[in-house]
Order: C-alpha cells, then sequence, then structure tokens
C-alpha cells in the first residue's frame, strides 16, 4: 500500500518511519510511505505557502496553489483517498483503519497547519479526518497515529495475526485485563482462573472482563456494543 504525505514537515516523520513495527514494515515492503513538501511547489521566490485569511482574523492560511501543485504531482493509483487531518473531521477510529487497509492501493494524508487550509482545498478532499476533539499545532501529529493504525492492519506487519482479532475495539469493546509473570506482586495476584489451565473458563473469564471493562469505563461504547447484540 502507498502512503504520500503531504507536509510542510517532512522531518517530523523521519524518525517514527524508522522504528518499531512501522519501520519493519517498510523495509519489508508491506508500505510505502512517500513525503511530499508544498513549499517545493511554491510559486514565489520566497516559496511562501501562506497568507492572511480574507475577512480578517488571527493567523495564517495555507494557500490553496501548493497543495493542489503538491497531490497532482503525485500519482494515481486505482482505489485511493485523499485526506485532511482538520480538527473539523470525522474522529478516527478503528473500523476506519480496516477501511482503509482492505479498501485502498493509496492514502494521501494532507497534513493542515498555522490556522488551517483555504476551504478550496477540500474539491481534493474525499474525506476530512480527526484525532479528536482538540486542537494540536499541526496535521502530522493525526496524520502518524492514521498512518501506525493502517499499516499495522495490513498483512504482514503484525507476526501473530490472530492477535489483531482480540484486541480493543475490533468487536466493539474494550480488551480484557492481561498478566504475566510473577503470579504475586507486591501482594497483587494473578487471577487463578487465568492460572488454571481451563482455556474455556478463561475465555468467559475475559469475555465478560471485556464486557464490565467497556461499561464502567467507556459507557458509550457499551450503548453501541448492545445495540449490536440486540439487532443479532
Amino acid at each position: 500500500m502507498r502512503f504520500d504525505i503531504v507536509t510542510l514537515f517532512p522531518e517530523f516523520f523521519v524518525s517514527p518511519l524508522k522504528s518499531g513495527l512501522l519501520g519493519k514494515a517498510l523495509v519489508k515492503e508491506i508500505a510505502n510511505v512517500y513525503l511530499t513538501n508544498p513549499r517545493d511547489f511554491a510559486i514565489d521566490k520566497h516559496r511562501r505557502v501562506d497568507d492572511e485569511p480574507y475577512g480578517g482574523g488571527v493567523g495564517m492560511l495555507i494557500k490553496p496553489e501548493p497543495i493542489f501543485a503538491a497531490v497532482e504531482s503525485l500519482p494515481v493509483l486505482l482505489r485511493r483517498e485523499v485526506v485532511l487531518m482538520t480538527p473539523q473531521g470525522e474522529t478516527m477510529h478503528q473500523k476506519m483503519f480496516q477501511e482503509f487497509a482492505a479498501t485502498c492501493n493509496q492514502l494521501i494524508v494532507i497534513c493542515g497547519h498555522y490556522e488551517g487550509v483555504d476551504d478550496r482545498v477540500l474539491n481534493l478532499v474525499s474525506r476530512e479526518v480527526s484525532l479528536g476533539d482538540f486542537v494540536l499545532t499541526c496535521g502530522e501529529i493525526p496524520a502518524l497515529a492514521l498512518l501506525n493504525g493502517v499499516i499495522r492492519l495490513l498483512p504482514g506487519t503484525v507476526g501473530k495475526e490472530e492477535s489483531l482479532k482480540a484486541e480493543s475495539f475490533e468487536e466493539g469493546l474494550l480488551d480484557y485485563p492481561q498478566y504475566t509473570r510473577p503470579p504475586m506482586f507486591r501482594g497483587w495476584a494473578v487471577p487463578e482462573v487465568l492460572l488454571s489451565g481451563n482455556h474455556p473458563a478463561i475465555a468467559q473469564w475475559r469475555r465478560k472482563q471485556q464486557i464490565q471493562r467497556t461499561r464502567d469505563r467507556r459507557p458509550d461504547l457499551y450503548e453501541k456494543w448492545l445495540e449490536t447484540q440486540d439487532e443479532r
């Protein structure tokens, strides 16, 4: 899968793209990431990419010309999405990552900056995406989260793909509590059922813990999960 990141700060991605499973996936060419700087497409001698907003206001907006030119310079693959990282977009969720991983050959991610982008950039965009209901200094941070969330779902990235099926949000529930050695640490014991070797009992305990944890910590997710159970 090809990822094209349109960013004014390509250096932001250098270290993360070399680290952990993300770095290994790129080495194995499970995914390919390309960084394109809109400043390289600025049309004035000062390579200016921002300007004051019409109508007044605080801050600067990224101009449309360098964004359009940067995106239009990229190869066009079948089944591609052009995503703008913006607080006004749809909040990221696991199903979004699954959809991108399953249906896209190319994901173009435009990182906003300053006070945002000229609204005409939306004519390039097929989807607006947000990390959450808050404002960050740049779109590179949520873009990296999107990149990580999608690439880890591509076949070959995670060693044991079964583990992807049992983690948080895969069924609309949070993950169950997990433990490793030692069985006793500072007075806190591992639940006996996990030491029993009784796998049906362990599976039942884990399911119960998922439901309880989701109900207690994320009642919004719990209500949605209940709706899916009613439909079934």
